[in-house]
């Protein structure tokens, strides 16, 4: 098989003016150290930029997590590498090696990052930095396994293959994407800037300290077994979908969250909720320590395990409302109050269900919680529509970097 004005090559066909070469052919390579940590004055009161692994954003590197002292640069192999250095990570395993940085300050690095100048007279460092996040699978076949993390070495980043084309080419295809970069940037910071909003709108909204025009009603604190009744209904095997609780997603089909089904022979005992109704998690997270309460508002049913504390609200409740409610940790202070001990063998937080029903919760008129939830439900449609646009930027960006990288579509 052949292309005409294309070569087949070690990374498949490319066009015939293009070659493959190493990154050792392009550039040079060097790394860092970390400076002793014994040594206070090497990172007390530090001003120099230090880089390392965690602060690799696949992109440019304007601040750092960390910085140390002139008298470390003086006194150990530390090096000042200058803005357009682009950076590799080699340690860490699979989730890490290959992560990469754009240097847009004067800065030193550590001893895991692999530092890559190269002569922009024949170069274009955009270009490379997005050669190499599109290719970072590759890394997998370099990574050795001599830690008990996969990892590579500078002379695995001196061997990386890369794709060598005229520098006019590079920097073309460096501009469109960063052009989509762009518009990345300014979803993120949009989204950023909603999600601060929406926060703020909760805090305000759901405690009272704002209240909507024309609502004056006192809000009064009642115990949860006022407002919501326990649901005791199981499994009717009638095909529900088979749920569990994600701290960050909320109730997921275990499929989605395990890849399989788990339950087994223990779906006949899973609590039967409809839509509407609520599920506490007794399990705590670096999100909900004190576990977390979810609705039930995907689907017009499902099961879940029958260790969640589930309940289902009266006439006297607005869902919404008290979705966010919960959502928010309101009744984190309580249940810790409420938990006899930590943690039980199984991970499980010890709520007793009768303390759960006499924790207090916050009662208004429903028109009134019908209307904050309004306003909330709102402004969490408008991040979903600009999360759902900034991953159709990133899907499009994905697409061009395929066909310009690849040499599918030329830019020349």
């Amino acid at each position: 098989m052949s292309k005409k004005g294309y070569k087949q090559t070690s990374l498949g066909w490319i066009p015939e003016d293009w070659e493959v070469k190493r990154i050792r052919d392009i550039g040079k390579i060097s790394s860092g150290t970390t400076p002793a940590r014994s040594v206070s004055e090497y990172h007390s009161n530090g001003t120099i930029h230090w880089v390392k692994t965690t602060d690799l954003n696949n992109s440019v590197i304007i601040e750092t997590e960390e910085k140390v002292s002139e008298k470390a640069l003086l006194e150990t192999s530390l090096r000042m590498y200058p803005r357009g250095t682009v950076l590799v990570a080699m340690y860490g395993g699979f989730n890490q090696i290959g992560r990469t940085g754009l240097l847009g300050i004067e800065a030193t690095i550590n001893q895991a990052l692999s530092a890559i100048t190269v002569d922009i007279e024949k170069t274009d460092r955009q270009f490379l930095l997005n050669w190499l996040n599109a290719n970072v699978g590759l890394w997998k076949s370099f990574a050795g396994s001599s830690r008990k993390d996969p990892n590579i070495t500078s002379n695995d980043v001196g061997d990386f293959p890369v794709i060598d084309m005229p520098l006019s080419e590079q920097r073309q295809i460096a501009a469109i994407l960063s052009t989509w970069d762009a518009a990345i940037a300014k979803e993120k910071q949009l989204i950023d800037a909603l999600q601060t909003r929406h926060r703020a709108l909760m805090q305000q909204l759901l405690s009272g300290k704002k209240r909507l025009k024309g609502f004056r009603g006192k809000w009064r604190d009642v115990r949860m077994g006022e407002l919501f009744k326990e649901i005791k209904d199981t499994n009717d095997g009638k095909g529900h979908s088979v749920m569990t609780i994600s701290a960050r997603h909320g109730l997921i089909s275990q499929q989605d969250k395990f890849d399989r089904i788990i339950a087994g022979d223990s779906l006949e005992k899973y609590t039967l909720l409809k839509k509407g109704d609520f599920a506490y998690n007794k399990g705590n997270s670096k999100l909900y320590e004190m576990g977390c309460v979810y609705l039930l508002d995907g689907v017009d049913s499902a099961i879940v395990p029958f260790v969640y504390i589930c309940f289902r609200p009266t006439n006297l409740v607005e869902s919404s409302f008290y979705k966010y409610w919960f959502a928010a940790h309101g009744l984190d202070r309580q249940l810790k109050r409420i938990i006899t001990s930590g943690a039980r063998g199984d991970g499980l937080l010890n709520v007793n269900t009768d303390d759960f029903f006499k924790l207090n919760v916050p009662f208004l008129q429903r028109e009134e919680q019908s209307a904050i939830a309004a306003i909330l439900n709102a402004s969490e449609k408008e991040i979903q529509i600009h999360s759902r646009r900034l991953a159709a930027l990133k899907q499009q960006r994905k697409g061009l970097m395929q066909v310009l990288l690849t040499g599918k579509v030329r830019v020349i």
